[in-house]
């Protein structure tokens, strides 16, 4: 059992737990000082408690997920690093990988519950600029050879400048590996092909996959509200697991759920149009960027980042009134 206090040796050095932050069924956060002195970071461990209470032929999921997130993070170059997590140290504590990450002021998840709590919901402008940012951080991701699959508002991070990084890569599946795989990441950001199997049971995704989830994100960042799709797919998972989908299938003759609504689309463009700054987007623009990440089939959906950039853009340009914070979206 981790307490505060206890040191934790890695590759470049020692580090003390503070306090905890977070955890999940894969790890746990604290937040920890150099034993020698220095800047706080996260040190993120294996959940060996949960890892436990699985079964002995799962338990290596635990350690493969977390190594798989330290060997993504070590093979990125410093320039890559602008939009995602840097990573400070890595090694092993008690037969496990762990890793030190940059300490971030928070998620966007409670950032976006803070400003909403203030009253000052962000203007469409810098939803924009947020979403190009994920959207630059995935770049990323899928040049080198990976695809994310977990996008969604707490695993991007908020630095002091008000600028996303995207974290959490132990969900991280080879682009390369185009064979079905096992369920994984968060059942209210994803994809169809993500949440519902194939006749085999199992799930076939690609890089299309991941912006999908750009899509929900931009509708959650905009109208404050996430999409039933996802809502549905969420209470699918958590009422009967994996036999969710095909209980959400049965309950809609078949198909699926709307994945955009006639008034989630009315929605979404009226809080665009009646933006909180004097910049009133173009709402062809702004609903066709929407529908494009939003589409169904993954081939129905952009291509490549810098498809979606020139969405983005052509959104941004329909604007009025000066950019807001274009220089971090750059």
């Amino acid at each position: 059992m981790l307490e505060a206090g206890d040191i934790i040796s890695l590759t470049a050095g020692a580090w003390r737990l503070r306090e905890p932050l977070a955890s999940s069924s894969y790890g746990v956060l604290w937040h920890a000082m150099p034993a020698g002195g220095g800047q706080p970071a996260v040190l993120k461990l294996v959940n060996t408690e949960q890892m436990a209470l699985a079964l002995p032929p799962q338990r290596p999921r635990w350690s493969a997920c977390l190594a798989a997130e330290i060997a993504f993070l070590r093979s990125l170059q410093p320039w890559d690093q602008r939009h995602i997590v840097r990573l400070l140290d890595s090694g092993e504590h008690q037969g496990q990988p762990a890793m030190a990450l940059e300490l971030l002021d928070g998620d966007l998840a409670r950032h976006l519950d803070r400003l909403r709590s203030h009253g000052k919901p962000p203007s469409f402008g810098q939803a924009l600029v947020w979403i190009a940012q994920a959207n630059q951080a995935l770049a990323k991701v899928h040049q080198y050879g990976w695809r994310h699959l977990d996008l969604k508002p707490s695993n991007l991070l908020v630095d002091a400048g008000g600028a996303l990084k995207l974290a959490d890569f132990g969900t991280n599946r080879a682009l390369a590996d185009r064979a079905a795989h096992s369920y994984t990441g968060t059942a209210s950001w994803q994809a169809p092909e993500q949440f519902f199997p194939d006749a085999g049971g199992a799930y076939r995704t690609d890089a299309r996959s991941d912006y999908f989830a750009l899509g929900a994100l931009l509708y959650h960042i905009v109208t404050g509200a996430m999409l039933r799709f996802g809502g549905a797919c969420a209470a699918a998972w958590r009422t009967h697991g994996a036999d969710g989908a095909a209980m959400l299938r049965a309950g809609h003759g078949g198909g699926l759920p709307a994945i955009l609504a006639p008034d989630e689309a009315a929605l979404f463009l009226r809080h665009a149009l009646h933006d909180n700054s004097e910049a009133r987007p173009d709402g062809e623009a702004a609903l066709g960027l929407l529908r494009a990440l939003l589409a169904p089939r993954p081939e129905q959906r952009p291509r490549h980042a810098l498809e979606i950039s020139r969405l983005i853009e052509r959104a941004l340009t329909a604007c009025r009134a000066p950019r807001p914070a274009l220089r971090s979206a750059a």
